[in-house]
């Protein structure tokens, strides 16, 4: 019943772990570069995880961290804020944890650290990591997983890493609302030929509450990494128009050649390179997007479901109709 740590604990995930773990009673300690909604009797802290100092003040007194915080940018420009804050910030946890005896230390990892553009069909944790990465997204999430599993090994602080596959649920700031952003005038990127891993928030949060469980009480869990999905692949696009369906709003339009998708995505990301090393908003618009679009990825799960004793336990269907339950009533799904 020790102190949970979350990083970024504001995000959509982190947001729904931490209220999770704060129902069963234990303390909950939030950081975060700003403060977003959260469960009452959840602590805060603002702070940026590239700050050593303050990352190990945070860590103190606490049993477990569970690592979420992280930039996702598909495209390749603002490449020292990603490094900065995927690696460098999990550099930066992994030291407090070990200064101050963190027991056990999560790092929600990517099922992309295994994804060089190509087609992965039910991968499994054999696949070696992409020597190809197709984003500083990817190349950063590679890095900073490596770290912690080679933390692990120390012994100090029992460590492990998950991989989750597009999550989504009530709550979600970034996967549905970039397709609700363009409702009325969506258009299909190739065809539904390739199949991709979605992941309800429910069973992730499921996922890594197990995870902390099982490292409590077996060592041989330290040091691995688990694929996280809820094992029902679907073509994106047909995802995409089931969650249009159940709350009513337009359905895709058309189709675009995937092979325009991606021309039009390379020139969109090297005006990017050319006039802004910020971070740009993720719109879908990325060649790292289109490849996703235009490829299998899906996962195997059992490896987790065997170790960590896990089954994702809500199907995808309702984990839809629960999500358009929560955008029919809020501002996401309807707005003015």
């Amino acid at each position: 019943m020790g102190t949970v740590l979350v990083t970024g604990g504001s995000g959509f995930i982190g947001s729904t772990i931490a209220s999770a773990y704060a129902r069963t009673g234990r303390p909950v300690r939030v950081i975060d570069k700003q403060r977003g909604p959260l469960r009452e009797g959840i602590s805060f802290e603002k702070l940026d995880l590239t700050n050593y100092p303050a990352v190990e003040h945070a860590c103190r007194e606490v049993e477990t961290v569970i690592h979420c915080a992280s930039l996702v940018q598909t495209r390749n420009n603002a490449r020292d804020a990603v490094w900065a804050t995927n690696f460098g910030g999990t550099q930066n946890v992994i030291a407090a944890c070990r200064e101050q005896d963190v027991a056990r230390l999560i790092y929600v990892s990517s099922a992309s650290v295994v994804y060089d553009g190509r087609d992965v069909e039910d991968g499994d944790e054999s696949l070696p990591y992409a020597t190809a990465a197709p984003s500083v997204y990817v190349e950063s999430k590679i890095a900073a997983e490596k770290a912690v599993l080679d933390f692990a090994a120390e012994g100090t602080t029992r460590a492990c890493a998950l991989r989750p596959h597009l999550v989504f649920g009530p709550g979600d700031n970034r996967l549905i609302p970039n397709f609700l952003a363009r409702r009325g005038r969506m258009r299909e990127i190739g065809n539904r030929s390739h199949l991709s891993d979605f992941l309800y928030i429910d069973n992730f949060v499921d996922a890594v509450q197990a995870a902390d469980a099982r490292m409590a009480d077996d060592s041989a869990i330290s040091g691995e990494a688990f694929f996280i999905t809820n094992g029902e692949p679907l073509a994106f696009f047909e995802f995409v128009e089931r969650v249009l369906a159940a709350i009513d709003h337009p359905a895709i339009l058309g189709r675009v050649p995937s092979w325009v998708a991606y021309l039009a995505a390379t020139i969109v990301e090297f005006y990017y390179q050319l006039m802004s090393r910020e971070i740009i908003p993720e719109d879908g618009v990325s060649r790292f997007a289109i490849r996703y679009l235009t490829t299998h990825h899906y996962f195997c799960s059992k490896k987790a479901q065997k170790m960590l004793n896990w089954r994702p336990r809500i199907p995808i269907d309702v984990g839809i109709e629960r999500t358009a339950e929560y955008l029919r009533t809020s501002q996401v799904g309807n707005p003015s």
